[in-house]
């Protein structure tokens, strides 16, 4: 590196900057001597249109760049070298702004960097190459010198990335490099690492980008990931990069909870992002698999395990970085080898409403029995606890009902033009054969003034002929986009490979027995761009002659989606997504994702949502009309998975959601009721039975009650009117079609009152034992028979 500055000009004190055009020859275009293309940085003056006059004089094409534009002139057309002015009036850095900027600038890291100065001191040129110059020359110095200097960095031998330590351009270190790094914190003593957690990552897309652009993508792509791992901080101490396009990220001195946050973080950042990779845009979904050093034995092994576990990850999709488990190491579709547990567990799953009573009568009503012994009336205080818990359940129902009546009505007109917009259906084609094509239709005749995509992501564990049909329709109208999502074993699974590849602002989310109105994205619209981020439709039963199930069913979602979700909406002040007729910004889904162990994804993504500050809409008049389940042992499997998702939200997120400063008080009180106080209610109803076998023991027998005492019959009373009333605002609420089933209410009145409610407490009480045990499992609600019965009206 040449760092001379002393004066090489017999003439003027500036003789660089003074030369013309005239004064200096042109170089002819086979001159060895003819340049590149130099960005000249400084701000406008004569003294940059001076240098641009010599650099152009000595063969070189030049652009400029004022402080502070440096990234984006780079980024518009690629120089050769950099020539910048120092700046005369900053003394006190004498030009290290500019060097900071260019250095700091990825495009900018390897270029050769020239400062022209007006003569510092030594001091302020070793200043200057310590902070990322290569040289540095007087303004006095004569401009074919200034020229030499440009040409001798320019035919530079280059040295091949892989054999350097680290890349000047991205500052990546070569895979065999951060092994050597890697190797280096393994063999540190334990006791001295204090930690210490190595991540590889890899994006989803990876494959579909090197079969639309070749492999040279993957360093593409690792120099992306590494660029969003560099603004977000010092989580990560060193990244490197494979031959196959993994990111390598080595964080020491760092312990596994605030390395998965940090990787959570990046995850989300990578995932909100749109790239520019090879002149296109596009979104990536980064998998990450991470492993704790500690226990690690050399990095090649440590590195193995950690892409066994992003193969894990990859299968998901939803941004949650996957910590390596030894049943991962090379299969990581096999599931951990079957234990005695697993054995036990369906049996007590199968007796878990004999359980159920054990734990919520008979335990309790020992308890009551022993504490009196003991000198406590306990069954007594639990007696007016009980009476005070179903009148604020009865309280809370009536007052959502009245809530509802009052919900904000949709704005009439859209707050910026109809942007692209996508739909999402979500399809497992086993159940969904007999309804899928129709539904199909029923989106390609959907009413948008913007552009619309209707993208069908599925999966199927074996092909089926519905695949043709769906496909020459595809062939047809280019609107339809399959996606066959391998591997899938969730919704959450297709959701989240389909969000990356809609082209929309807007993405619609739907079950593949949904038939939205023809308007609904239009009128979604008129509420995200009103400043909203998700907007909650109305879904309303089609199926509702099928059986007497599907008729309760239908009542029932009118008291859901056309009461309860706008009621609560209005009271707590908060909305919450349902699963299906739901709209989300594109840009926060693909932040959030669905997560596929959850088996109410959709409330639990609702509540991340929430936590971000995401604003939620419900709209009663945005309709979109499906099937119900058509037997009671259908009912059963939908409700028993609805509730104990239910609970592994509460579990996961009620706490965190009270400690939030994100949410008002307000809406604190309403997280507390819909995910503690509905967990705790089943069980609440149940203590009437130990109360009263309690109550009789006490007594001498159930004869010597007293049943007419007068707040008991008050508060059973209006427990009971809760469910009349809440029948009577559905009808009041319902689409027309509905409100036409007069019987049908009347039925779920009666029904609800007597027998339902007691239903969902038991299937709620179940649920909880089943998570309790681990029973996990998905079952899936079936549609041909619903299907079947449609067709035959």
């Amino acid at each position: 590196m040449l760092t001379s500055h002393r004066n090489t000009s017999q003439g003027s004190p500036t003789a660089l900057l003074d030369a013309v055009d005239h004064s200096v020859p042109t170089a002819p275009a086979d001159d060895p001597r003819s340049g590149g293309h130099v960005l000249v940085v400084g701000a406008p003056g004569p003294r940059r249109e001076r240098l641009t006059r010599t650099l152009r004089a000595t063969g070189h094409e030049v652009s400029h760049a004022p402080p502070g534009e440096v990234d984006r002139r780079m980024a518009q057309a690629h120089p050769d070298a950099i020539v910048a002015l120092d700046d005369r009036s900053a003394r006190d850095d004498r030009g290290l702004d500019v060097i900071r900027e260019v250095r700091t600038a990825p495009a900018g890291r390897a270029l050769p960097l020239l400062m022209v100065t007006d003569g510092p001191e030594p001091s302020g040129v070793a200043d200057m190459l310590r902070h990322g110059a290569d040289d540095c020359i007087p303004e006095a110095s004569d401009p074919v010198e200034l020229s030499a200097r440009i040409e001798a960095k320019l035919r530079r031998v280059p040295v091949p990335v892989e054999n350097l330590p680290r890349d000047p351009r991205t500052g990546l270190y070569s895979h065999t490099h951060f092994l050597d790094e890697l190797d280096r914190e393994l063999q540190r003593p334990e006791a001295a690492r204090k930690g210490g957690v190595l991540a590889v990552v890899r994006v989803a897309e990876m494959a579909a980008l090197e079969a639309r652009l070749g492999q040279r993508i993957r360093r593409e792509v690792a120099e992306r990931l590494a660029g969003v791992a560099e603004r977000l901080g010092s989580f990560c101490d060193r990244l490197g990069w494979d031959d196959d396009g993994h990111l390598l990220m080595l964080l020491p001195g760092v312990d596994e909870e605030t390395a998965r946050r940090g990787l959570e973080k990046f995850a989300a950042t990578v995932a909100g992002t749109r790239f520019i990779v090879a002149d296109e845009n596009v979104r990536l979904t980064p998998a990450i698999g991470w492993l704790p050093l500690a226990g690690c034995a050399d990095g090649d092994g440590a590195t193995g395990q950690a892409r066994d576990a992003v193969q894990e990850a990859l299968r998901h999709r939803d941004l949650r970085p996957v910590r390596y488990a030894p049943w991962m190491r090379g299969t990581p579709h096999r599931h951990r080898r079957l234990s005695l547990s697993a054995l036990i567990r369906p049996a007590l799953s199968a007796l878990s409403p004999v359980l159920a009573l054990l734990l919520g009568v008979a335990v309790p009503f020992v308890l009551y029995l022993q504490t009196y012994a003991l000198g406590w009336d306990l069954g007594s205080a639990m007696y007016w606890v009980v009476v005070a818990g179903l009148v604020l359940s009865a309280l809370l129902i009536v007052l959502e009902c009245l809530f509802s009546l009052d919900a904000p009505a949709r704005p009439e007109t859209p707050g910026a033009p109809y942007p692209p917009a996508s739909a999402v259906i979500a399809a497992y084609l086993p159940n969904e054969a007999a309804t899928i094509v129709e539904t199909v239709e029923s989106f390609l005749r959907l009413d948008y003034p913007g552009e619309l995509e209707i993208l069908l992501a599925y999966n199927t564990p074996h092909p089926l002929p519905v695949e043709d049909t769906l496909r020459e329709i595809a062939a047809r109208d280019p609107r339809l986009v399959l996606l066959p999502v391998a591997g899938s074993t969730s919704k959450a699974q297709n959701i989240n490979a389909a969000v990356t590849r809609v082209r929309g602002e807007f993405v619609g989310i739907f079950d593949a027995d949904h038939h939205p109105a023809r308007t609904a994205f239009r009128d979604a619209w008129h509420w995200l761009s009103h400043g909203h981020d998700v907007v909650q439709g109305h879904c309303v039963i089609r199926n509702g002659e099928s059986s007497r199930v599907a008729e309760l069913v239908a009542v029932e979602f009118e008291a859901i989606y056309a009461v309860s979700h706008p009621g609560r909406t209005r009271l707590y002040g908060f909305g919450v997504f349902g699963g299906s007729n739901g709209f989300w910004r594109t840009d926060l889904l693909a932040r959030t994702r669905m997560h596929g162990s959850m088996l109410t994804e959709d409330i639990d993504s609702t509540l991340r949502a929430l936590g971000e500050g995401a604003r939620f809409a419900v709209d009663r008049t945005l309709i979109s009309r499906e099937l119900a389940p058509t037997t009671l042992k259908a009912l059963w499997n939908q409700r028993s998975r609805w509730a104990q998702g239910w609970l592994q939200v509460s579990l996961k997120h009620l706490w965190r959601s009270l400690r939030s400063p994100v949410f008002t008080a307000r809406q604190k009180l309403g997280l507390f009721v819909l995910l503690g106080w509905r967990e705790v209610q089943p069980w609440l109803t149940l203590q009437i039975l130990p109360i009263l076998l309690y109550s009789a023991w006490k007594a001498g027998g159930l004869q010597r009650l007293d049943w007419a005492v007068p707040v008991c019959v008050l508060a059973v009373l209006f427990t009971m009117a809760a469910g009349p009333v809440q029948a009577l605002f559905a009808w009041r609420m319902a689409v027309p079609e509905l409100r036409s089933r007069g019987r049908w209410f009347w039925s779920y009145l009666l029904v609800s009152t007597f027998f339902y409610s007691h239903f969902k407490n038991m299937v709620a009480r179940q649920a909880h034992l089943k998570e309790a045990l681990g029973d996990r499992q998905w079952r899936v609600t079936p549609r041909a028979a619903a299907a079947k019965a449609v067709a035959r009206r």
